[in-house]
């Protein structure tokens, strides 16, 4: 069945509108660690945390609009039923972290329509750059998302086996992502391109850690 790009529109309209404002969907796995005890952890202790878990869960906002925006100009089949299938794999980590930041009494950024929606043209941009670029895309994405968990591992409270556990499996996931990329046939992206998502990344982290 042909869909129009009208019809095409109003899919990705509804996508945004339920990643970045709708409860996040059910997950498809368990949740790490949610049989672990809650760690007893002093105020600031909870808002540090609340605000990593919410630059988590604003980061799954940006992946789904990313794969989202590369699936709609890929050039091939194949690499259209990738990007969706990592953007399924993905609902599971956004799950887990809007689950966490409502125990920790927190919410999502409120800005998230806003990534959504910037992350969703860059991920547009890249997908008509060309199938080998777009896989590029994804595997320098992941391999800096991968570097940011790693980060949150070092500074989560050891005792918050929760947050940990969530943040643990994310990294394991980011990395296999970025390692079918690459065996896909990702072409490596110029150093200054690179450069420009760590900072467009450091940006949207700093915000959506307060807002």
């Amino acid at each position: 069945m042909t869909h129009s790009l009208t019809d095409r529109l109003f899919t990705h309209l509804d996508q945004a509108l339920r990643v970045s404002l709708a409860p996040a969907p059910a997950a498809d796995r368990a949740r790490p660690g949610a049989d672990a005890p809650e760690a007893e952890l002093e105020e600031h202790e909870r808002r540090d945390v609340a605000g990593m878990m919410r630059v988590n869960h604003t980061g799954e906002v940006c992946a789904q609009a990313l794969y989202a925006g590369q699936a709609a100009t890929a050039r091939t089949a194949g690499v259209r039923a990738e990007m969706q299938q990592a953007a399924d794999e993905e609902v599971d980590h956004l799950s887990w972290c809007a689950d966490r930041l409502q125990e920790l009494g927190a919410r999502p950024s409120r800005l998230n329509p806003v990534w959504y929606a910037g992350s969703f043209a860059i991920g547009a941009l890249a997908g008509a750059a060309g199938d080998r670029w777009s896989l590029g895309f994804v595997e320098a994405t992941e391999r800096q998302v991968e570097a940011h968990l790693e980060s949150h591992l070092d500074l989560l409270p050891t005792a918050d086996e929760r947050s940990r556990a969530i943040v643990h499996q994310m990294k394991i996931d980011e990395a296999r992502h970025a390692e079918l990329a690459q065996e896909a046939g990702a072409a490596t992206l110029p150093r200054p391109v690179q450069g420009l998502m760590a900072v467009t990344a450091d940006l949207m982290k700093a915000v959506a850690y307060r807002i």
